[in-house]
């Protein structure tokens, strides 16, 4: 097993480590963690999910990150690395009394460079997603991670708990983005590991078992991202459709059509949209009539490929095939940023709604239509007044089944039930051998389900890994894999 979480308390030692940590900060840098300007570190955006920390501590150099990891070492007093704090699996935010420090990174955010050269670019591990892909579009380059949360979640937060997100289907997921890194080991010492070599067949790549350990190995300080050459042209289309398995059937057809053109396939059930006009009450559906099934597609070509063309050909053979009920094809930006505004309204619609139950699902693509309808038959059949819904990156065979509660409930009583809800939508993805956590991670909150599920020989292996890197089991102590 892991070793054992040390158990700092606010009392000695704690007291002589939070007067060391304080010395490597500046004023703006250590927070107390019972003070007001804590609360923010303290409770993820959702709501869901509050901790406790004896101090928030906000370093503004890998220097200063390496020293606070040497005192929490000495001091043995657990570490919980934050990013952007935008995570839905409590990997951030520790339970129980106060006794871990909270390491934030927001302050250590510059942009290191652009090579435009060798289509890379480095920056410091709390630089906001937003600013890089900024950066990135100024030199007339893409960085394709895109994400709900861009605006706020961090990139390191984003390689530790290896994010997904929209373009993943053509781009793949942030461990394929990612070049090099630079992270501080659970003694302190600072692991470089940033080459910008595409192709280093040197042993062990470290990186990949720092990409989405959620903090549990060690802190990423910097990062350096693969960059593409950005699109010229880009096509939106939203989508009305009968079903799911049509949906698939259009995805299928798309993949033939546009190959790796295609960027986006979203899926989203028409239940959905009660949502995203509760976050915005201007939303507009583009579709004429009632359809059960929206799907929002893009692609992204060069100047010299016609993307409209190829779109409204496969279009046309989709409505030929009788796959396809109504469609509107994006005429500007503003038009496909609107489509695209429905998606991520519905998103926080549902938290306006209050607690409910969440997934992250993933299947094999040829299971993502059976999967809904099972799972949709589950609920239904056993959890009267509870309402399913069902949105996604369907393209990549990720779908978010969330289920609403019916209004009256208490969040305690959400909680308590909806463990049960829970386990048996798992046990609906595990019988199509999918997984539970397609893209949020694991955190506290699915660790059970993560370490029930894996194998001994898979649980021994895991529990080595961190063994290895972190003896003193300072590093994020009770996210991920169990305490012993």
């Amino acid at each position: 097993m892991p070793p054992a979480a040390p158990t700092a308390t606010s009392g000695e030692p704690a007291g002589a480590a939070l007067e060391a940590l304080r010395s490597v900060l500046d004023t703006a840098g250590f927070i107390d963690g019972t003070g007001p300007e804590a609360e923010r570190y303290l409770h993820d955006w959702t709501g869901d999910y509050r901790g406790t920390g004896l101090a928030v501590l906000r370093p503004k150099s890998v220097e200063e990150v390496q020293a606070l990891v040497r005192i929490c070492a000495e001091h043995r007093v657990p570490i919980v690395p934050q990013g952007g704090n935008t995570g839905l699996v409590a990997g951030t935010i520790a339970d129980g009394p106060p006794s871990v420090v909270v390491v934030s990174l927001e302050r250590l955010n510059r942009i290191r460079g652009i090579d435009a050269v060798n289509f890379t670019l480095r920056a410091d591990a709390g630089a906001v997603l937003q600013t890089l892909k900024d950066a990135a579009e100024s030199e007339d380059m893409l960085f394709p991670l895109a994400l709900g949360a861009q605006g706020s979640c961090q990139i390191g937060g984003n390689v530790a708990t290896n994010a997904g997100g929209i373009n993943v289907l053509r781009y793949g997921m942030t461990r394929d983005l990612v070049l090099g890194l630079e992270a501080v080991l659970p003694d302190g010492s600072l692991w470089q590991g940033m080459t910008g070599l595409r192709k280093d067949n040197r042993g062990y790549d470290l990186k990949q078992l720092l990409i989405g350990s959620e903090g549990t190995l060690g802190i990423v300080t910097g990062v350096e991202l693969k960059l593409f050459p950005r699109p010229a042209n880009v096509e939106t289309a939203y989508l009305g459709l009968g079903s799911f398995a049509d949906a698939m059937a259009l995805f299928g057809m798309a993949r033939r059509v546009c190959s790796d053109l295609l960027t986006a396939f979203e899926v989203i059930g028409s239940e959905c949209i009660a949502f995203a006009t509760l976050s915005n009450a201007q939303t507009r559906v583009p579709l004429a009539g009632e359809w059960p099934v929206h799907v929002l597609m893009e692609l992204g070509c060069s100047s010299a490929i016609d993307g409209r063309a190829l779109l409204e050909a496969l279009l046309g053979e989709a409505f030929a095939a009788s796959l396809l009920g109504d469609g509107t094809i994006a005429q500007s930006r503003a038009q496909a940023r609107a489509f695209w505004a429905i998606r991520e309204d519905l998103v926080e619609g549902q938290a306006k709604r209050g607690r409910h139950i969440r997934t992250d699902l993933s299947v094999r693509l040829s299971d993502v239509a059976p999967m809904i309808e099972n799972a949709r038959g589950y609920v239904l059949s056993n959890w009267p007044g509870w309402e399913p819904i069902a949105y996604g990156h369907a393209g990549d065979g990720n779908i978010h089944f969330n289920v609403m509660p019916p209004t009256g409930l208490s969040a305690g009583e959400v909680r308590e039930r909806g463990t049960e809800l829970l386990d048996g939508l798992y046990g609906i993805v595990h019988g199509f051998s999918g997984s539970f956590s397609a893209e949020h991670g694991v955190g506290r909150s699915r660790r059970a389900v993560y370490w029930k599920w894996l194998t001994p020989e898979q649980q021994k292996a895991a529990a080595a890994i961190k063994a290895a890197f972190d003896p003193l089991g300072i590093m994020n102590p009770g996210c991920l894999i169990p305490d012993r």
